[in-house]
């Protein structure tokens, strides 16, 4: 699992399908056409090429533009980065990788004299690799950068290639930036725990992007503390990976190998909870969404809709307590919704000919 798989599962976190298949490492994408509804998620090559060289341009020279506007924007206070250290980070694996950005971590924090923190210099850790623990199972996590303080604190780089225009940009990018900055937080926090004295992890992380329609790197701070706290909240809550294993039929598997109707069966064999949220975090979003639609799931509508409708869970409910043939009249939504029934019958009736056309179009439904 990365971090963007993480903020998508904390952001849904009753779906056991997503969980399982992240969780056995299943190309979601192969299985999705496999499946017969393939996704048009992900970058495409052209944007992912103009990302890397959007990245490498930011961290040129030794991350100078990088540090320039992390001081600017999230500590104007501090010393400027006239020199900064950039360890090497490389090592063997991901869980030795993962110690190494440990180990670099704490020789940046702490002085050389082992005095206690807030006596080096700017330190960038290039894609650091992080360890989350993820319903019982290691997930190790590769942000853009990690910056360590003058005064020993951490700051989350996340740099991304959509642009700011007039120093905004997109809300739901934005959005999805911050969610997945929120791991990386996370993951730094379990880090820093294990130090002592444990140093800051600030909940402002810099979000670098293209100013306006130019290649120049521009950043604002993005505080992640709601997102935070949502994304600590649901992974506690996810279910343990072995206990949706457990629950599974004998001898599933979801190799996108199989006949399409058994590799289908194996599938829908694990439940998932699909919103049109799924559509921007999930590759087999169309499955899921198809798979709804046709049991005439009201969580197709949108989680907002499903919040409004109480226990009602299915469209063919919906219509039946809104045509006053089902459901408990003391009910709140059944209410709202035989109150609305009425309202659009009468505009239906007052917009239309007189008659028996004007009766036919108030009875439609």
């Amino acid at each position: 699992m990365d971090a963007r798989a993480l903020a998508a599962l904390a952001a849904n976190p009753g779906c056991r399908r997503r969980a399982i298949l992240d969780g056995a490492g299943v190309d979601k994408a192969a299985l999705a056409g496999a499946l017969g509804a393939p996704s048009a998620f992900g970058q495409s090559q052209f944007a992912f090429m103009r990302g890397n060289a959007f990245e490498a341009r930011v961290k040129a020279d030794g991350g100078a533009e990088l540090l320039r506007l992390v001081h600017r924007t999230v500590d104007p206070g501090a010393e400027p980065p006239l020199r900064a250290q950039v360890p090497d980070l490389a090592a063997v694996g991901p869980e030795g990788r993962a110690a190494r950005t440990a180990l670099a971590l704490r020789e940046a924090t702490l002085s050389v004299e082992g005095t206690g923190p807030g006596t080096g210099a700017w330190t960038l850790l290039d894609h650091p690799m992080l360890a989350l623990d993820v319903a019982g199972s290691p997930a190790f996590l590769e942000p853009d950068a990690v910056v360590v303080h003058p005064d020993g604190g951490w700051t989350v780089v996340e740099i991304k290639s959509f642009p700011m225009l007039d120093g905004s940009a997109d809300p739901a990018k934005v959005g999805a930036a911050a969610r997945q900055a929120a791991v990386y937080v996370l993951a730094l926090e379990d880090v820093a725990a294990r130090l002592d004295p444990a140093p800051r992890v600030r909940h402002q992380v810099l979000l670098v992007c293209p100013k306006d329609f130019s290649n120049l790197p521009t950043a604002s701070a993005v505080d992640v503390r709601k997102q935070r706290a949502v994304t600590a909240r649901q992974l506690t809550r996810l279910t343990r990976i072995e206990e949706v294993a457990d629950a599974l039929p004998e001898g599933v598997c979801f190799s996108p190998e199989l006949p399409p109707e058994e590799l289908t069966a194996a599938v829908d064999s694990v439940p998932a909870a699909y919103a049109p949220e799924c559509l921007a975090a999930c590759e087999l979003a169309f499955h899921c969404r198809r798979g709804s639609r046709s049991a005439g799931a009201v969580t197709a509508l949108g989680r907002s809709v499903r919040a409004e409708l109480g226990g009602l869970t299915t469209v063919e409910e919906v219509l039946a307590a809104a045509h006053g043939e089902a459901g408990d009249p003391d009910d709140p939504a059944v209410a709202a919704l035989r109150r609305a029934a009425r309202l659009r019958a009468e505009a239906l009736a007052a917009a239309a000919p007189a008659g028996d056309t004007a009766r036919e179009v108030a009875r439609c439904p």
